[in-house]
């Protein structure tokens, strides 16, 4: 693909260097890199991807832009909240080069969609924060034979490698299996610095340069962590597992799965009605209480105890009043405070801590124990709008 008179003054400091030249840039105006995601991490790889030339950018994401998101989401302005984040995206990156033709697909990934939204593109970039999409994500690409540039962020750690089937392991070599439903936490329950998702997604858009260019040594087989507190970087070399059920020898698993069944989400969802009065029961058989039924407990002077097992700097922003702050990962040695309790309610942020605090409880011996459906979220949204949501 010949370069224009405009592309040759733009990418003019590409053109002289030697590893990229004309033959590179040309190469990177015929790329097709699909971004799956445009959040944090898919926000500065579509921002750096679109300056540096890639032709065709795809973007799919289904949220919109929250107020939330402008701390990391950087692709995304204050006057782009509530808007579709892929069109929202695709406006920024026509500002910045016009030449770029973006394609939006705003819808969820899934086993459904996933082989035709990924096969008109050369590259996939997963910026991504659930397991369920990246094992979607890696086996879609293992049976297309697409490289898949991986990047994951939580607090102050990232990490960053490229699976490329045929030539290194893929994602199940790396990681087996997911870990257990709420073992660790989403960027919405631990944090994330804000910067962060800069330092993996421009690491992701410099991996897919360089494998549009076919230079240098992409991080096949090679595992970057990234330590933001002590800024450190290192590597750990993995390789591929001939047994893998997905790229090994003889594999196992030839199709696309169901991936929520395989990361445990949404098991146990076709439980009986409970009882009248006995609350709403969630996903995992955790009987439940709405943000307006705890009101009128409240209102009611009803005995019992309402526990906030978030962490301390989350209780900072808002409480509800009342509560009892007991973080999740104390629990287990300050149970003893609610022996006194004849009924408990418990939240957190958005219900999912919470949940796994109310098993606990059940295990321990306590009968009357309540979880509150979508959290603290649900009770500014829909009893407190003075209580500042986060």
């Amino acid at each position: 693909m010949a370069l224009t008179q405009d592309e040759i003054l733009r990418y003019s400091r590409h053109l002289i260097m030697p590893e990229v030249g004309v033959e590179g840039q040309e190469r990177l105006k015929a790329g097709r890199v699909l971004l799956i995601g445009t959040g944090g991490l898919g926000s500065p790889a579509a921002l750096y991807l679109a300056a540096a030339g890639v032709g065709t950018l795809g973007l799919i994401d289904f949220d919109v832009v929250d107020f939330s998101n402008l701390q990391r989401q950087i692709i995304h302005s204050t006057g782009s909240v509530g808007k579709p984040k892929v069109e929202s995206a695709k406006e920024r990156l026509a500002q910045i080069n016009p030449n770029v033709k973006v394609v939006v697909h705003n819808e969820r990934l899934s086993k459904d969609n996933v082989m035709r939204v990924i096969r008109d593109f050369d590259i996939i970039l997963d910026g991504t924060d659930n397991f369920q999409t990246r094992y979607l994500v890696n086996d879609a690409c293992v049976f297309s034979k697409k490289p898949f540039v991986y990047g994951s962020i939580f607090r102050f750690d990232g990490q960053a490698t490229v699976f490329y089937p045929g030539k290194g392991p893929c994602y199940r070599c790396l990681f087996a299996e997911p870990p257990p439903p709420g073992m660790v936490p989403s960027c919405a329950e631990g944090g994330v610095l804000g910067i962060l998702p800069g330092v993996i997604g421009v690491i992701q858009g410099t991996e897919v340069v360089k494998l549009l260019l076919r230079k240098g040594e992409p991080l096949i087989g090679r595992l970057m962590l990234y330590d933001a507190l002590k800024m450190n970087f290192r590597e750990v070399k993995f390789r591929r597992n001939p047994k893998c059920p997905v790229c090994g020898d003889h594999p196992s698993i030839k199709e696309l799965i169901d991936y929520d069944a395989f990361c445990g989400i949404g098991r146990g969802e076709e439980n009986p009605s409970p009882a009248p009065g006995a609350g709403k029961t969630g996903g995992a058989g955790v009987p439940e209480i709405s943000a307006e039924e705890l009101k009128a407990k409240i209102d009611r002077k009803d005995k019992f105890v309402l526990v906030d097992v978030r962490e301390p700097s989350e209780y900072q922003i808002n409480r509800i009043p009342g509560s009892k702050l007991i973080p999740l990962g104390t629990l287990p040695e300050k149970v003893s405070e609610l022996d006194s309790a004849d009924e408990i309610v418990v939240h957190c942020h958005f219900g999912g801590r919470s949940a796994k605090a109310v098993e606990l409880l059940q295990k321990i011996g306590f009968k009357k124990v309540k979880n509150l459906a979508g959290g603290i979220d649900a009770w500014s949204e829909a009893v407190d709008p003075n209580c500042p949501r986060y």
